[in-house]
């Protein structure tokens, strides 16, 4: 690959946590040149643990190098008439600003969206919210991931609503973010203009509702808690095995055949209780005993290897290090010095390679200098 897709494209990324970091971290995947603008004292990920990766010049937390790779720090304080001059000398040069504050916080400083796209009409202004530009309630991840549904469909089918075990509200806000991004990029190559995109956490995660919500919605149909099964879709769950967890996904007829025979027991596909799909869920109970039986006689991975050349959808559910396992992987700088930092690679490839940024997760403050020099060809507020 040539050149990155977002190359020469500047982002001024104001936001902090988790969600709107993801998303810059994103773009600057994609080849931006992304500034992170931290407060005095940096981003509180900075100080989110444990874990942390220890260095030779002290340890840095997990949680920041997760989502700051590819990034350029400089600390600025709104508060100081010096750091906000270098502030918006900053946003006039730059493609796309992005921010994660609660509603009114950017008015407050003369950032609002009114004021920057009169002064810069060609600028790409990125607000993340918790519940929208208008609401001031802020956005945390496990609130919002309770207030979307979701854990009402997710754990055991006679135990309690779960959460995710990952940040899905942010995460998901985040990857919506960076689309939305490049997609106002796009536009504004086309126009020549601008303009505001809104990005709510709350939003990403009824967005996630999908089928549920068109089941509640146009057919009065209130899903419940399937456990790890499947409400229309049969088998589809996990069962034990002689060693381990095994995951099917059986969508249509010709895979259950091919699931039959794979298990030793290719009568049950002519069975009339499992003809169809609607036959599986209705007799569910039945199958899954069968089925128990048959995938007892091995261990997770001698199933998932066996389905795999019979074309049949499983997998042994795996704990994250052994999921880490199979993922492709990039590997950058300890920001103190020390061994280098592993991160999971983006889900892309761009022209058969992978793309990710060549630079390491920053220091606090370490690009001030650089940042004005590049950008601005040196420091506006200088005496």
């Amino acid at each position: 690959m040539s050149e990155a897709p977002l190359q020469g494209i500047r982002v001024l990324d104001l936001t902090r946590v988790l969600s709107g970091p993801f998303a810059t971290m994103r773009l600057a995947d994609l080849g931006a040149d992304v500034v992170k603008v931290e407060a005095p004292g940096g981003d509180e990920t900075r100080r989110f643990g444990p874990p942390f990766v220890a260095g030779e010049g002290g340890a840095v937390s997990a949680y920041f190098l997760a989502v700051n790779r590819g990034k350029r720090s400089i600390v600025l304080d709104l508060g100081q008439p010096a750091d906000r001059r270098r502030l918006d000398a900053l946003i006039a040069v730059a493609d796309v600003v992005v921010g994660n504050f609660r509603p009114g916080v950017l008015e407050r400083h003369g950032l609002g969206p009114e004021q920057l796209l009169t002064r810069h009409p060609g600028l790409v202004l990125c607000r993340i919210s918790g519940f929208g530009p208008d609401d001031p309630r802020p956005g945390y991840d496990n609130v919002i991931q309770a207030m979307s549904g979701i854990p009402s469909v997710t754990g055991g089918t006679d135990g309690e609503p779960w959460k995710c075990g990952a940040s899905i509200a942010d995460l998901v806000g985040g990857m919506n973010a960076a689309q939305i991004i490049t997609a106002a990029l796009l536009r504004r190559a086309r126009t020549g203009r601008g303009g505001l995109v809104d990005v709510a956490l709350l939003d990403g995660l009824l967005d996630l509702l999908v089928y549920h919500a068109v089941g509640w919605l146009d057919a009065g149909a209130a899903p419940g808690r399937p456990g790890n099964g499947h409400p229309s879709v049969h088998p589809l769950q996990t069962y034990a095995t002689a060693q381990g967890r095994l995951a099917l996904a059986v969508g249509n007829d010709a895979l259950f055949a091919r699931l039959c025979a794979a298990v030793g027991r290719p009568e049950l596909s002519a069975d009339p209780r499992f003809a169809t799909n609607p036959d599986r869920v209705a007799h569910r109970a039945e199958l899954d005993a069968a089925l128990a039986q048959a995938l007892a006689t091995a261990d997770a991975a001698t199933w998932e290897a066996r389905f795999a050349r019979a074309g049949v959808p499983g997998g042994a559910v795996r704990s994250v290090p052994e999921a880490l396992e199979q993922a492709r992987r990039v590997s950058h700088a300890h920001p103190l010095g020390g061994p280098p930092v592993q991160t999971v690679a983006p889900p892309w490839w761009v022209d058969g390679a992978t793309v990710a940024a060549s630079r390491r997760a920053p220091r606090l403050d370490e690009h001030r200098q650089e940042v004005l020099d590049d950008w601005l060809g040196g420091d506006p507020a200088a005496p």
